[in-house]
């Protein structure tokens, strides 16, 4: 039996189904910035862990107010005064949140507006799109803090910009933005006005791909990046044959071969 998605569970999220299997998830503490304390990152879990076993057929993630997100909440972890081991746990349970997002199978469009910080940078990084606008930041302030990254920064940002960039970054507290933070890899799509817009329309057309294709491309990619070059390969051939066979695609193939299927062209034609 499928699970169900019970939006009313959830309270720092905003959980909304919308047609086609597109489901829309926005962070939901505008007064802090949309700051994550570990409730958040509970519901990210319990709502990632649900979506690929429910029917869900794209996520776009946003935040709710003028930014996406400022990052780990300063004031909780402040006040909650934890030891060492209480923080690699909290650690622990953000690379669960994000892993189960970067590996899950489902695709995540994140719409990136005003600041994308620290942890907020560590959450957009797991996403496999990402749309920002003239209003998006993006920083790792960690080093002015005394602190150090733990949401997978050292992983996914580092894929992203690469190691120098990101030491510069925590070191001395560069801000990247506008298309300079589009041409290095910070999102792949760069809009005027709302990025809800293009991050809905990209979900759409991802959410018309056949599942299992959708499953790969979301997972099987970051597991193949992990692995050895030999070890790879296999892996690459194998997921290939599962997917490149699979029923479901006989219609799509079909469609190729008596040219009723629309074919790749130029953007300007």
């Amino acid at each position: 039996m499928q699970p169900r998605i019970e939006t009313a569970h959830f309270q720092n999220l905003e959980v909304v189904e919308h047609n086609d299997g597109l489901w829309v998830v926005t962070l939901n503490r505008p007064n802090k910035r949309n700051a994550l304390d570990i409730n958040t990152i509970e519901e990210l879990i319990t709502f990632f862990s649900l979506a690929p076993r429910a029917g869900v057929r794209a996520v776009v993630l946003a935040g709710k107010g003028d930014h996406f997100c400022a990052g780990l909440d300063l004031i909780e972890h402040h006040n909650a005064d934890r030891s060492p081991a209480d923080f690699m746990h909290i650690c622990l349970r953000w690379h669960e949140a994000f892993n189960k997002m970067e590996y899950g199978g489902v695709p995540v469009i994140s719409a990136l507006q005003g600041a994308v910080v620290g942890g907020g940078l560590e959450l957009a990084s797991s996403t496999h799109i990402r749309v920002m606008n003239e209003t998006t930041y993006f920083a790792l302030p960690e080093g002015q803090r005394g602190l150090f990254t733990g949401g997978g920064a050292t992983i996914r940002v580092t894929d992203l910009v690469g190691k120098s960039r990101m030491i510069d970054m925590m070191l001395t507290g560069r801000v990247y933005q506008g298309s300079e933070a589009a041409e290095l890899g910070f999102a792949q799509y760069i809009v005027d006005g709302n990025p809800m817009e293009t991050a809905m329309e990209l979900a759409r057309k991802t959410a018309q791909n056949l599942p299992l294709s959708n499953f790969a491309i979301c997972s099987a990619v970051s597991h193949i990046q992990n692995m050895s070059a030999m070890d790879a390969a296999y892996t690459e051939a194998v997921v290939a044959g599962v997917v490149n066979t699979q029923h479901d695609a006989r219609k799509r193939l079909a469609a190729f071969a008596d040219k009723s299927a629309a074919r790749v062209r130029r953007n300007d034609e």
